[in-house]
């Protein structure tokens, strides 16, 4: 049995704790491997940092803009250059909690411009002489490293970050991660004909947006969609959650399988199920056209019905 022939989804995700040591792209290669499959990853971690890394194959690759803009949750080990209290130390911490500037480190690849990020969370777990451990909860794309340099200064010494694990992005936290060691075990399982371990290991793409309002479409809608039709309402059986004109919404059949990402050409108020007008039109599809029976004309155009 080739990779390609293992006995896995089209598309899905897998949650891989990745050690220190090897960059992102090397853990993503390396899980591609193993999987037989082409795959992508969202959210690079440092070789030296450890934790979740999301690596995503088949249509599921296309969640990428998404999965990147999901909070993060790291465990930070800081080293300070003096001595301090604890209480110094939680006052700096709680000072750092809501909105903060900052600029991407020199050996960063993206422009040093200056950002704004938010800081949800900041809670120091330890503190052990110079030795300080933390969690904290933020906004994709806050440098950890520099938020260490900057806490140092607001504690009224310098300070830098000696380790790095990452706990949680978006729904997905070190709870479901696997290591590569583990994914190789479930796929040699697999291979000699116990797929279990490995189907336990993958997450279908809706486990991505559970946060996303929803808009169910009917079974005859459903290839329309996969083929970029902008979905009438006359394809929506219901809506779930409320959402604006122009915000993003899951398109979702009955059994609550994801067929895709939409923009709202109405606000959830005004969109009638059943009722004729365009509502959504889709900007990701993710399920493979034809996995429904087509339910619509040929000289329906513009509107998955």
């Amino acid at each position: 049995m080739t990779g390609q022939d293992l006995p896995i989804p089209e598309a899905g995700i897998v949650v891989i704790d990745k050690p220190r040591g090897p960059s992102s792209h090397q853990v993503t290669a390396w899980a591609g491997d193993l999987l037989g499959r082409r795959v992508g990853h969202a959210g690079t971690l440092d070789p030296q940092v450890s934790g979740v890394l999301i690596v995503m194959f088949g249509g599921a690759v296309r969640l990428a803009p998404v999965l990147l803009s999901h909070n993060k949750e790291y465990v930070c080990l800081m080293r300070l250059h003096g001595d301090v209290s604890r209480e110094a130390v939680d006052r700096a911490a709680a000072e750092f909690t809501g909105r903060i500037y900052q600029r991407p480190p020199r050996k960063s690849a993206v422009k040093r411009s200056l950002r704004i990020r938010k800081i949800q969370e900041i809670e120091v777990l330890d503190m052990e002489g110079r030795l300080v451990l933390f969690r904290v909860r933020c906004d994709a794309g806050t440098y950890i490293r520099t938020l260490c340099i900057h806490l140092g200064y607001a504690i009224g010494t310098c300070a830098h970050m000696e380790e790095l694990r990452r706990i949680r992005s978006g729904p997905f936290d070190e709870r479901v991660a696997v290591s590569l060691h583990e994914l190789a075990d479930a796929a040699a399982a697999a291979r000699a004909g116990n797929p279990g371990p490995l189907r336990g290991m993958i997450r279908l793409p809706e486990a991505a947006v559970p946060d996303l309002p929803k808009v169910v479409v009917r079974d005859t809608a459903v290839d329309a969609v996969c083929h970029g039709a902008v979905l009438a309402g006359v394809g929506v059986t219901a809506k779930e959650g409320g959402f604006g004109k122009g915000e993003t919404v899951a398109i979702v059949t009955e059994r609550d399988e994801l067929v895709g990402l939409g923009k709202a050409l109405v606000g959830s108020s005004a969109l009638k199920p059943g009722e004729p007008g365009l509502v959504v039109a889709p900007t990701v599809v993710l399920m493979q056209p034809g996995t429904y029976p087509r339910g619509w004309k040929k000289h329906v155009k513009d509107a998955g019905a």
